[in-house]
């Protein structure tokens, strides 16, 4: 993307497992909105972050300066910058991954006022997963929007499993993701629009 698009989505792969998907739902996902003109994407990988365990006494909707954490620190100034954002999510015991919630609980004003979408995977594709989500980005003053992009475990499991290419399974989601995409562009300058 050039330099002049004047709308800036990360995308946040949110496992950091050994032998994950959400690298690669990332990677397709931010292919799909890179067609769309005046956006630059950029994907955001939790293994590039090694965030501890938050255990700071303040929380971040209250601290005064920013946390001296390295990983912290570099992953705040990449949320600072994001105009909306693109959550990737497996499904774990009916929820989220423990390294995404921790991400999200680093931060705090730099979320607010942004919308976020999801693309999840697993058991009932991911559903569970999401609506925690969604209740989070609520607390974190974040605008969840409406659609998002399923993956059923029949289909994720079979690309796990070595039984289907991973690029057959996206090409099933292109609806999904192209009503995804025009929802979160639609927030996205509603609400830069509102910021600015």
């Amino acid at each position: 993307m050039t330099n002049d698009a004047s709308l800036h989505i990360k995308v946040i792969a949110g496992s950091t497992r050994e032998g994950r998907f959400s690298d690669k739902a990332a990677a397709w996902i931010a292919e799909e909105i890179k067609k769309q003109a005046g956006v630059a994407v950029e994907v955001l990988d939790l293994r590039d972050y090694n965030m501890p365990f938050f255990n700071e006494p303040m929380s971040p909707s209250f601290k005064q300066e920013p946390y001296k954490n390295e990983a912290v620190a570099r992953f705040t100034k990449k949320i600072e910058r994001g105009d909306a954002f693109v959550i990737v999510t497996p499904e774990y015991n009916h929820g989220t991954s423990g390294v995404l919630k921790n991400a999200l609980d680093w931060v705090y004003p730099e979320w607010n006022n942004k919308p976020v979408a999801f693309v999840s995977y697993g058991g009932v594709g991911g559903a569970r997963a999401v609506e925690q989500l969604r209740l989070n980005a609520v607390e974190l003053q974040m605008a969840p929007i409406r659609n998002a992009v399923h993956i059923p475990g029949e289909q994720y499991f079979q690309v796990l499993f070595g039984k289907m290419d991973a690029k057959d399974l996206f090409v099933s989601l292109t609806k999904p993701a192209e009503a995804m995409i025009i929802q979160l562009l639609w927030w996205t300058r509603a609400l830069k629009n509102a910021r600015d």
